[in-house]
């Protein structure tokens, strides 16, 4: 069978009705933008010949009624399948509270977008011929019902999992789960500031994955642009609609004569919006504002330990340091730095395993192995 086929991804849209916006000084996000930058996308989106739309999660603000029924409702309209995933900020907590709906609650606002099993949180489908979807739901709480600061996968899950693969053959299968399952930060899964954004037993998913032959994995929750590998394992996130760089993807998959197969994305921005005619400059500037503790945070602590008169001096020139990541393709350079600092924020530069610059994170192709399963 000659796959060929067409879809996008937008990521971490939180969705915020106006009378639901809440303030907090330190937040990177404009959720302000949230529905005049779908809305944006979805114009775009539609001018396309798409198969489906995937939405890797935090759907809305924080989980509340109103803006995941609007959500719904809106999704309803398009004229091609769409299908989503929970986020950490769709159910904060596991248990429905005045403000947010509850874990077990998400499925039945979402039933036309792949949950068509209302009593399961994770699903199946066979989306196009010889084509499988697997979304994943890596929230996980502990006794008290609180998010436990990572993603997981719980055992009844990883079981359901294995099952669903062991069916999969002839078919392409790609997973789409909220957290990130590959590092797209060096040492994210060791660092304190990274782990969170991390799936707590990544190498467990990876394992199966790589058994069952899939390569292809869709995540957010990072808010950045980025393309990571491991052992042929491809995790591609994409960063939020209400971030810099208000980013969405469009994605085609082919496959030649010789049964090659090809991904290739092309990764687009929202300019601007009403009231925010110049969205990125003013969106960066969002981003530059309150970037301040965060790299107080990464100079003091391990592995810099920088004293605070130190990370002072630094400070300044990494205002832009989060708003290039999230960008993708960043490329660092810091010679005025401490030789440890200096080492430390260029590691972060999009470079192959050479050394060299390898900007793949918004604009590629991928090639899939040849003759892998699934």
């Amino acid at each position: 069978m000659n796959l060929d086929f067409r879809f996008a991804i937008a990521s971490d849209l939180h969705i915020a009705l106006p009378q639901t916006i809440w303030d907090h000084p330190t937040r990177f996000h404009l959720v302000e933008v949230s529905i005049p930058a779908l809305e944006i996308v979805l114009e775009r989106l539609e001018q396309l010949e798409l198969d489906f739309l995937l939405l890797p999660g935090d759907l809305t603000q924080h989980g509340e009624p109103e803006n995941h029924r609007w959500l719904a409702e809106r999704l309803a309209k398009l004229p091609y399948p769409v299908y989503v995933i929970p986020g950490n900020h769709d159910v904060p907590e596991q248990f429905a509270t005045d403000r947010s709906i509850g874990l077990a609650d998400f499925p039945s606002y979402y039933q036309k977008f792949g949950y068509d099993d209302p009593t399961q949180i994770y699903y199946s489908h066979e989306i196009l011929p010889g084509v499988r979807l697997i979304g994943l739901n890596s929230n996980f709480f502990d006794a008290e019902g609180k998010q436990i600061g990572t993603g997981y996968l719980d055992d009844e899950q990883l079981t359901w999992l294995q099952e669903v693969l062991a069916k999969t053959q002839n078919e392409l299968v790609i997973v789409m789960i909220h957290h990130n399952v590959v590092e797209h930060l060096p040492g994210q899964s060791r660092d304190g500031l990274g782990l969170r954004y991390m799936l707590k037993n990544a190498p467990e998913l990876l394992s199966l994955l790589r058994s069952a032959g899939v390569q292809l994995i869709f995540t957010g929750h990072l808010h950045v642009q980025d393309i990571a590998c491991h052992e042929g394992i491809y995790d591609i996130t994409t960063g939020s609609l209400v971030s810099y760089p208000h980013p969405y993807r469009v994605l085609h998959f082919s496959q030649d004569a010789q049964g090659k197969q090809h991904l290739q994305i092309e990764s687009d921005r929202v300019a601007a919006v009403p009231e925010w005619e110049d969205l990125q400059t003013l969106s960066r500037e969002w981003m530059g504002d309150r970037s301040r503790p965060f790299m107080l945070k990464l100079l003091t602590q391990p592995p810099l330990n920088l004293s605070l008169a130190e990370a002072e001096a630094l400070v300044p020139d990494l205002r832009y340091f989060w708003a290039d990541i999230a960008n993708g393709d960043a490329l660092f350079d810091f010679p005025k730095f401490p030789d440890a600092a200096r080492q430390y924020f260029e590691r972060f530069s999009a470079k192959d395993h050479a050394g060299e610059p390898a900007l793949i994170d918004n604009d590629t192709t991928l090639v899939i192995r040849e003759g892998a399963r699934g």
